[in-house]
């Protein structure tokens, strides 16, 4: 796995907007997709979209006027990296104290512990 920095949130939204469309991306794809609900100007997209060229989240090429972008992480990757940073700090990468929290909060539904036992079962197989 790379070794990424996380997203502030605003940042991760572009992602997945970049991440849910075929490139290439242009800032007037964000803004109808998530900047108009969020209440952004276009300028500030273009800004949040830079630095994550910036980041090495992006790639980006001038088409004449137009600037568009390309996704340089897969959303698997940026999400397995997520994923092992919040199991680090929160669950001290054990998956036990995970579902643990889980349950012990009600969240988990008896078809989803059915499915993790299948998912267990699998795993050890």
């Amino acid at each position: 796995m790379k070794n990424f920095k996380k997203l502030p949130n605003t940042e991760f939204e572009i992602m997945k907007v970049v991440w849910s469309n075929e490139p290439p991306i242009t800032t007037n794809m964000v803004m109808e997709q998530l900047g108009k609900e969020r209440g952004w100007k276009a300028p500030s997209v273009i800004s949040l979209m830079l630095r994550m060229v910036d980041k090495g989240f992006l790639r980006t090429e001038k088409n004449g006027k137009e600037r568009t972008y390309f996704p340089l992480v897969a959303k698997e990757d940026y999400l397995e990296f997520e994923t092992g940073n919040f199991m680090k700090l929160y669950h001290e990468n054990s998956f036990l104290s995970f579902v643990n929290t889980l349950y012990n909060g009600r969240q988990l539904s008896e078809n989803d512990i059915d499915e993790l036992m299948k998912w267990v079962k699998k795993r050890r197989h």
